[in-house]
């Protein structure tokens, strides 16, 4: 093992770490969506909970959404900041160690994360379900991982910082506030802890926290993916660069103060609520001048999308963060909040904005990323990419699409009056008649995984294919 990392050494950047978290993207999205069929399979068939609390759909979910959320998602920011911010900086990581670090001490939150939730060790906190121990060394890597990334950019050698880097650097500060304030506790035990707010305002906390998670872990930092790779892969420069700043500002501006709309009609006071309301609408603007500008950067380039899938995932990707973005704002709006909320059709958006835009985003540049990594010309076989494209696309509308009318039956049914004023269904009702939907979606998530199984084969054959090193060459101006 040693005599192969020291073959695919880069002379002058870090791309172990880099290789590291990019194996571990392709193996934690595997661990993660595959617990997410399980659950999305416990709710068409409900004996699979098999009477165990470990395996029981109310543990299980937090697991599945930690992993696919921060075990997949984040590695794969891991991995891209780090090879964008030495390529585009054309310098060496500030620290090899402590890059390791971060490395192994993401892996060891991950792996006490699947460990603590089936146990039932949780804090309840929606994305900030682990105990203040977990919470403890999950900021002490971040902070390293701040120190990693600003560090090098402290230290490249070009005057200009790519606008690539400021939304990694942003997703990476605003992350570490989120993180901090919103776990602030008063620990009991090792595995129990009371968080320092309460009521109402704990919950304003949290989803100043879980919206914002989603704003910069899950938008922020994947944006940062789309300015590099996008125009890489296309082999054209940015539509337009001053448009890429100011999507910048106006996005960080925005969408801190979003939280609010998923606290529509609760005991928040309605002023708060408005205001929610009233950021995510405005936050389309900026949201979409993100996407168009994605979208433009392939002007001359379309033709590519015949023989590249690649390049498929990161466009179609963007398809996906233009509808998300749109379906969002239009459902914080408290008219159509009434109907959506507590539904199905919120996991559906949910997943148009996780399956559609930071998986295939994220599926899209490893795809880049590993013959480079490893020292190929190319993957093993572009035919695998192309059918894993169209397993991830097709999942991708099956899963969202069920999960839309499913949400909108559910809304109808839980306000539907008799004359009399009583309710015209029970609930049991609406579960049953959510039954077929639930059905597709898993038939839409399996689809989905068997792709990243696919990924991960052509991974393997890709590393462990003999063939001349082509990228192992020193940096020389010009070269990101």
């Amino acid at each position: 093992m040693s005599e192969l990392n020291s073959a695919l050494d880069h002379p002058t950047y870090n791309y172990k770490v880099v290789r590291q978290f990019a194996i571990m993207t392709v193996a934690w999205g595997i661990v993660g969506m595959l617990v997410g069929v399980l659950i999305a399979a416990q709710l068409v068939w409900p004996a699979l909970n098999f009477d165990l609390p470990w395996t029981s759909f109310g543990r299980l979910r937090p697991l599945h959404t930690n992993a696919v959320i921060f075990a997949f998602g984040g590695s794969a920011l891991f991995a891209t900041s780090y090879y964008v911010v030495q390529r585009t900086c054309q310098a060496r990581l500030i620290s090899d160690k402590l890059a390791a670090f971060t490395f192994w001490g993401w892996q060891a939150v991950i792996v006490l994360a699947a460990i603590t939730l089936p146990l039932g060790i949780t804090t309840s906190k929606e994305y900030a379900e682990l105990e203040w121990p977990i919470d403890v060394l999950i900021a002490v890597v971040w902070v390293s991982y701040a120190v990693v990334f600003f560090g090098t950019i402290a230290k490249r050698a070009v005057s200009h910082i790519y606008v690539a880097n400021w939304f990694y650097g942003g997703f990476i500060i605003t992350v570490a506030v989120l993180h901090i304030l919103n776990s602030l506790a008063m620990p009991v035990d090792l595995t129990k802890s009371y968080p320092v707010y309460a009521g109402t305002v704990d919950a304003m906390v949290q989803w100043w926290y879980g919206h914002n998670a989603v704003g910069f872990f899950l938008t922020a930092g994947f944006l940062g993916m789309m300015y590099y790779f996008v125009p890489k892969q296309a082999e054209r420069p940015v539509y337009s660069y001053r448009l890429s700043i100011v999507h910048f500002w106006a996005l960080i501006a925005v969408y801190i103060w979003a939280g609010p709309h998923h606290l529509h009609y609760t005991a928040l006071p309605d002023w708060a609520q408005s205001l929610g309301m009233v950021m995510s609408i405005i936050l389309l603007a900026p949201s979409w001048g993100g996407m168009i500008n994605g979208m433009m950067t392939l002007s001359g380039a379309w033709h590519k999308l015949r023989t590249d899938p690649i390049l498929r995932f990161l466009v179609v990707s963007l398809s996906f963060y233009g509808m998300s973005t749109f379906e969002g704002p239009m459902m914080s709006i408290k008219t159509v909040n009434a109907l959506s909320h507590y539904t199905d059709w919120t996991i559906g958006h949910v997943h148009s904005g996780a399956l559609g835009w930071v998986a295939m985003i994220s599926i899209g540049s490893v795809y880049h990323l590993i013959p480079i990594l490893f020292g190929k010309e190319r993957m093993y076989s572009v035919d695998l990419i192309n059918v894993h494209f169209w397993m991830s696309t097709i999942g991708t509308v099956l899963y969202i699409a069920s999960m839309w009318v499913n949400g909108i039956l559910q809304g109808l049914m839980w306000r539907a009056y008799n004359q009399d004023g009583t309710l015209t269904y029970t609930f049991a009702e609406s579960v049953e008649a959510s039954h077929a939907g639930y059905l597709v979606r898993l038939i839409g998530g399996a689809i989905f995984f068997g792709g990243m199984l696919i990924m991960a084969y052509n991974v393997y054959m890709t590393a462990r294919r003999e063939n001349p090193a082509d990228d192992a060459v020193p940096v020389t101006s010009g070269a990101a």
